[in-house]
């Protein structure tokens, strides 16, 4: 019949977890001694009970093995922190050589421009000569090479600028243009309108005079007549004719 896996877990019975701890015990040392025997190993066992008490087992001298296990691991310490030491002695070269390069450098600019130029040598002073030279004849060709490229923009932007001036005064005129003919076509009409008015006014003046010539016609006549029936009935009743 197969045995029950016990749980691993603190058991609560005390009896029952000292039994089990002198068992188990027995059990590890055995284990222990037969393994440094098996495989020629330096082993070294201790253990504390529950109530302080010291059990160990050791397949050598006890203190021989625990200085081996101290020494072990201090050297482990040591590589440990033999990188971190590497490294920072790596970063304390690179920042002196950086430093180094950055006084240079700075010595080096305030030469260029004229300052601290009292440690220099005859033949380092026609060296920076040169080199100043140098660079002041790029510095120029730059300088032109960028008028001249303004100097273009400004002239395309010119003539563009003379292009729409151009085009504006075309359709300003044709503007004009367009509203001269209908200022022309207007005029002609209000010259056409003045005429017919002025024809139509003739027309009713001489029609007017023609009624008043009529009109005076008439009154002659009828005057005439009437001075002719005067002068008959004059001569009917004797009296003298008013001639």
């Amino acid at each position: 019949m197969a045995r029950e896996k016990i749980k691993i877990k603190k058991i609560d019975n005390v009896t029952a977890r000292q039994v089990t701890f002198s068992k188990r015990r027995r059990g590890l040392v055995k284990k222990a001694q037969e393994l440094s025997i098996l495989c020629d190993a330096e082993i070294a066992l201790i253990i504390f009970s529950a109530t302080g008490k010291l059990f160990e087992f050791s397949s050598s001298s006890m203190k021989d093995l625990l200085a081996r296990c101290e020494a072990q691991h201090n050297n482990h310490e040591k590589s440990d922190q033999l990188p971190s030491l590497e490294l920072q002695l790596e970063n304390n070269t690179n920042h002196m050589r950086l430093s180094k390069e950055v006084a240079n450098k700075s010595l080096q600019l305030r030469q260029m421009m004229g300052v601290d130029l009292r440690g220099i040598k005859l033949d380092e002073l026609l060296h920076l000569e040169k080199k100043l030279e140098a660079g002041l004849t790029r510095v120029l060709e730059t300088k032109e090479k960028r008028f001249r490229t303004e100097i273009a923009a400004l002239e395309r932007k010119g003539a563009e600028t003379i292009k729409e001036n151009q085009q504006l005064k075309q359709k300003l005129m044709m503007k004009l243009y367009s509203k001269g003919k209908q200022h022309v076509v207007m005029g002609y009409s209000d010259k056409y309108a003045i005429d017919i008015n002025n024809t139509v006014m003739e027309e009713r003046m001489s029609s007017n005079d023609q009624s008043a010539a009529t009109n005076v016609c008439s009154c002659n006549s009828s005057n005439a007549s009437l001075a002719d029936d005067n002068s008959d009935t004059s001569l009917k009743l004797g009296l003298p004719c008013s001639g």
